[in-house]
């Protein structure tokens, strides 16, 4: 099965974050619901099924999906399986394109100069700020299809025995779109593990009106 091809908007990062790094931000989940055992034979299925698709022959602003956490190239896991022992490791790869204010800026200076040229010759002094719109837009997808995306990879360990999934990153937006994605391919939501819930996690769900309470100390 084809991989299937998502874009997204207002994520900003350009780093490969290892999960084998000496030091990293991480995030902790907890998978809310019971994971059935002919769900975990799928999941190298539905890791292709949900891979990354590459845009550098588009002009596409973004792209995400999962990939090798061997090789963020092998988007069909030919180089080594997803499965490691008793978990699951692959990546969320995030591919976006940015152009730079002022060149968008000088382009489309240049673009509208062209066209106000052009209206003179018709007997018209302006350009109409529909025009003017459109202009932009298209000066955008021009360069847009003349700058290569920049890629990130986001590194992802699940272990099923335990129902933990750990994640290499700690940045809102990044979270926001994995939990989303995770839940998209697998149907299984994921519950960020806090403290206050993993509090909840080792003195039971009664504990919550006592947890609610509690004022944060700071410990210098």
């Amino acid at each position: 099965m084809g991989c299937q091809k998502t874009v997204i908007t207002g994520i900003s990062e350009d780093r490969k974050l290892s999960i084998l790094s000496a030091s990293l931000g991480l995030t902790r989940y907890r998978i809310i619901e019971d994971v059935p055992a002919d769900l975990l034979r799928q999941v190298p299925e539905k890791l292709r099924q949900f891979c990354f698709v590459d845009i550098d022959a588009t002009a596409e602003e973004r792209s995400f999906g999962w990939t090798n956490i061997d090789d963020m190239l092998d988007m069909n896991w030919t180089k080594s399986p997803p499965e490691k022992a008793e978990y699951f490791a692959f990546g969320l790869r995030l591919d976006t394109r940015r152009i730079s204010p002022a060149v968008l800026k000088k382009h489309t200076t240049i673009a509208l100069n062209r066209e106000l040229e052009h209206n003179k010759e018709q007997g018209k002094n302006f350009v109409s700020r529909d025009r003017k719109r459109e202009i932009k837009e298209q000066t955008t997808l021009r360069l847009r299809a003349r700058t290569f995306p920049i890629p990130a990879v986001f590194d992802l360990i699940w272990n099923p025995g335990a129902n933990r999934v750990y994640l290499s990153t700690t940045n809102a937006k990044v979270r926001a779109l994995f939990e989303d994605y995770f839940t998209l391919t697998f149907d299984l939501h994921l519950e960020p593990l806090t403290p206050f819930f993993m509090a909840m996690d080792l003195l039971g769900e009664d504990a919550a009106p006592r947890l609610e309470h509690l004022d944060p100390t700071i410990f210098v």
